[in-house]
């Protein structure tokens, strides 16, 4: 374990050897002494919850929370995050025992603030599937002050036991009015040339759902859902079909790519794991990222980390303005953006519009597909 912590560490420290981190640690097949399930927090850390319990070959189950409204299914947890902009977190498992057993639960999410989120997962899930044991990870806790005392304070209520684990601990304090509503950057997306759309139906051997989703405005979609995705939960016996479907995708991609390219593929929302994982075997000069829901203020200085965001309504509910941020216009010779299921062209054409500003030769459509349409028309 000595070993895998500091290769582990090495990686975060030094970018340049973090593929080779990775894979160090995905080798050594990691197998947990008991089993335990990994529940990640919609939307930003469904990939982070995913690559975590992805560590391990045995013994371990994963889900992640969802905001999507799927009317054939029954939510088993649900709870509500006080302080996002997106409040409603839903739990679709379809298997019923995946919470109902006594094993540890561990919640991963990318940041906490005030705790808030994970006390209010842990009381929803303990009231229905009581347990002993809770893990919280996140990459930064901001915790602070009173927030601090919030976990022992539950432990002793419900005679429980949470333990928290960070990368990064410490505390924010703010100064001066909040910006409610994150700056679209418009006067931004200004490029010589306006790339061409070609839309691509990958047929990826992927097991699907058949459920169907409701949106703000009512209207529904009745296209699949990826089963081993992680929203409706996966076990480590369920890894080598994902691993299969990862492989068979990106051989397909590399095809589609231009020599020596620079380019960026990009997941969208909730569907953020597969694209990375199948972003990480399209070959060299490959750059990696996701939009999402967050609005965040940008600010092109050199100490600030969000320097662009334009702005569009989700093409799975127009309701919710989902963000790209920091893609400048011709930063990228080719853009790939994956998506889970289909949708009408109407309800991709905002973020395809902005796609098209910034990719300097081409923009892919890619929708995943279990079989028939391999290939499309350009739009």
């Amino acid at each position: 374990m000595e070993d895998l912590l500091d290769k582990a560490v090495h990686g975060l420290m030094h970018p340049e050897s973090a593929k080779e981190a990775y894979q160090h640690l995905l080798a050594a097949r990691l197998v947990l002494p008991r089993p335990v399930v990994f529940i990640g927090f919609a939307e930003t850390a469904t990939a982070l919850g995913h690559s975590v319990y992805n560590m391990f070959a045995d013994a371990a189950s994963y889900i992640h929370t969802t905001r999507e409204q799927i009317i054939d299914l029954e939510s088993i947890v649900s709870f509500e995050e006080e302080h996002s902009h997106a409040v409603d977190h839903l739990c679709y498992a379809l298997n019923a025992e995946l919470l109902s057993g006594t094993e540890p639960i561990i919640l991963v999410d990318d940041e906490i603030t005030t705790g808030n989120t994970a006390i209010n997962t842990i009381r929803d899930i303990q009231s229905k599937f009581p347990r002993e044991e809770y893990v919280v990870v996140s990459i930064l806790d901001w915790r602070s002050g009173n927030n601090l005392l919030t976990y022992s304070e539950l432990e002793q209520e419900l005679g429980i036991r949470i333990k928290s684990l960070c990368l990064l601990q410490g505390s924010i304090e703010v100064k001066g009015t909040p910006l409610l509503n994150a700056r679209d950057d418009k006067e931004l997306l200004s490029s010589s040339v306006e790339s061409g759309v070609v839309t691509t139906y990958v047929v990826d051997g992927l097991e699907r759902l058949q459920a169907t989703s409701i949106d703000s405005y009512g209207e529904t979609n009745a296209s699949p859902y990826v089963k081993y995705s992680g929203r409706f939960g996966l076990e480590s016996l369920n890894n080598d079909k994902v691993d299969l479907g990862v492989t068979r995708i990106a051989a397909q991609l590399r095809e589609l790519r231009e020599a020596d390219s620079r380019t960026l593929v990009m997941g969208v929302g909730e569907f953020m794991y597969l694209p990375m994982r199948i972003a990480a075997e399209m070959g060299e000069g490959i750059s990696y990222q996701s939009s999402t829901r967050s609005p965040i203020h940008p600010e092109r200085r050199p100490d600030y980390g969000v320097h662009s965001a334009a702005a569009y309504p989700s093409a799975g509910d127009p309701e919710v303005t989902n963000f790209i941020y920091n893609v400048d216009p011709d930063q990228y010779d080719e853009i790939f953006v994956l998506i889970e299921r289909d949708v009408p062209h109407e309800r991709m054409k905002p973020m395809l519009d902005i796609l098209k500003s910034l990719a300097l030769h081409k923009v892919h459509l890619i929708v995943l597909t279990p079989e028939g349409r391999s290939g499309g028309p350009q739009l």
